[in-house]
C-alpha cells in the first residue's frame, strides 16, 4: 500500500467511525424525543357540559393538546366533576386540579378588583379592547399584582374569549322602568352584583347550571347568564319568555384560563408558550364561532315564541349613574391598601386605556348603524 493509499484508508476509517458515533448518538438521544413521557393535566370548566361555554373549554384544550405534540394533554371535565363552578379557583390553587376554563368575576368574593379583569365597568367600547388592555395596556401585571402578591394564590391565569355584551336577561314578564328593579330577586354575579344592589335589587349569585331550576321554583325573579347559545340550550325559554336584550351591567366580559402555578413554572417553556398561545388562537376562534352561532340561536328563540326586547334607555341611564357610586365608594374603600388604592389603581389604568382607545375607534370608524341600515333596512 502507497502513501496514498494508506492516507485514504486512514480517512475512509475516520469517516466510518465518524458516522458510527453519529447513529449511535441519534439512537440515543430518540428515545427522549419521540417518546418522551406525556404530562396530564386535569382541567375543568366552569359550565355544563351541554352549555357553549364548555365547548368554548373543549377548544383551548383541543388547540393546546394538537400543537404539544403529544408531550403534554389536557383533560377536560364539566363543571361538578370535581368541585362546583364557584370552588374552581380553591382547587386550582390547593392543586386538587391542574387547570380550569371559568370567568375572573367568579372570584371577586375574594378581592373586588377580581371583577375588573373579567367584567369591568362599562367604559370599554367591547370586550377586545379589555384584552387589549390586558395583554398591551398593563392589565396583565396588575393581574400577576393582585393574584400572586396581594392574595398569594398560587395560580398562572390568561384572559382569553372576548364576549358581546350580555343581556339584563328573562323574566316573567317584560322590564318597562327603573321601578321594576327595587325588590327584584335577581341573579348575576362580579362587580354587577353590587351595581344591582345600589339599583335596589335582591341579588343572588348562582353558578351556570343552578339558574334556571331556580327560576322555575320562583327563588328568583330574573336572572341572566350570558348569550342566545347558552340560554337556550339550559332551557331558560321554558321557564320564562320575556328577554331583555342589551345592558351596561355585563357591557364587556371575558373568560380566564387558570393553571396550578407549581405546575405550570414546572413544565419546560416551550410547553408554557403552548398553553399560552393556545389560549389566545382559542380566543380568536371563539369570537369568530359566536357571531355564527349567537346570531342563529337569537333568531331561533324570537321565533319559538320568547319576546326578544331592548332594554328601555331610562334603566341604561340608571345603570351608569349606579356604576358611578359603585365605583367611587369601592375606590374609596382605605380599609385595606389592597381594597380601594389597588382598586382604583386598576381602574385608573382602564379609564388611561379606554379614553385613548375608545376615543380612536369612534373618531376612526364609520357607523355601522349608517351602512347596515343603507344595505339592509329596507329588506326588513
Amino acid at each position: 500500500m502507497n502513501e496514498n493509499d494508506t492516507r485514504n484508508a486512514g480517512r475512509r476509517g475516520l469517516l466510518k467511525a465518524t458516522a458510527v458515533g453519529a447513529v449511535g448518538t441519534a439512537v440515543l438521544a430518540t428515545p427522549n424525543v419521540s417518546h418522551a413521557q406525556t404530562t396530564v393535566l386535569r382541567f375543568q370548566s366552569t359550565w355544563p357540559q351541554r352549555d357553549i361555554f364548555h365547548e368554548f373549554a373543549q377548544d383551548f384544550v383541543t388547540r393546546a393538546n394538537s400543537m404539544a405534540g403529544g408531550r403534554l394533554r389536557l383533560e377536560l371535565l364539566a363543571a361538578g366533576a370535581v368541585v362546583g363552578a364557584f370552588q374552581l379557583m380553591d382547587a386550582v390553587h390547593a392543586g386538587t386540579l391542574d387547570g380550569g376554563h371559568g370567568v375572573s368575576a367568579y372570584w371577586f368574593g375574594k378581592n373586588k378588583a377580581f371583577s375588573l379583569f373579567g367584567t369591568s365597568p362599562p367604559w370599554f367600547g367591547d370586550a377586545n379592547q379589555l384584552l387589549g388592555w390586558f395583554y398591551h395596556g398593563g392589565g396583565e401585571a396588575l393581574y400577576k399584582e393582585l393574584v400572586n402578591d396581594i392574595l398569594r394564590l398560587n395560580v398562572v391565569g390568561f384572559q382569553t374569549g372576548p364576549m358581546p355584551t350580555q343581556p339584563l336577561g328573562w323574566f316573567k314578564n317584560p322590564i318597562t322602568s327603573v321601578d321594576q328593579i327595587r325588590g327584584l330577586r335577581y341573579r348575576t354575579v362580579g362587580l354587577a352584583t353590587d351595581l344591582f344592589n345600589e339599583m335596589g335589587a335582591a341579588v343572588v349569585a348562582l353558578p351556570g347550571g343552578e339558574i334556571v331550576p331556580a327560576l322555575e321554583r320562583g327563588v328568583i325573579d330574573g336572572a341572566e347568564f350570558n348569550n342566545p347559545s347558552s340560554d337556550r340550550v339550559l332551557g331558560f325559554a321554558d321557564v320564562a319568555k320575556n328577554y331583555m336584550i342589551q345592558s351596561f351591567h355585563q357591557r364587556t366580559e371575558s373568560f380566564e384560563i387558570l393553571f396550578n402555578k407549581g405546575k405550570y413554572d414546572g413544565l419546560p417553556a416551550e410547553l408554557q408558550a403552548v398553553l399560552r398561545h393556545a389560549s389566545e388562537a382559542a380566543s380568536a376562534d371563539m369570537s369568530w364561532k359566536l357571531q355564527d352561532r349567537y346570531s342563529k340561536d337569537l333568531v331561533a328563540l324570537a321565533q319559538s315564541g320568547v319576546n326578544v326586547r331592548p332594554t328601555p334607555r331610562p334603566v341604561l341611564d340608571a345603570q351608569l349613574r349606579a356604576w358611578d357610586t359603585v365605583v367611587q365608594r369601592l375606590e374609596g374603600d382605605n380599609s385595606n391598601p389592597a381594597n380601594g388604592p389597588f382598586f382604583k389603581k386598576v381602574c385608573d389604568s382602564q379609564r388611561d386605556w379606554c379614553r385613548r382607545v375608545g376615543g380612536f375607534f369612534l373618531r376612526y370608524e364609520a357607523s355601522p348603524i349608517i351602512s347596515y341600515n343603507h344595505f339592509f333596512a329596507r329588506q326588513g
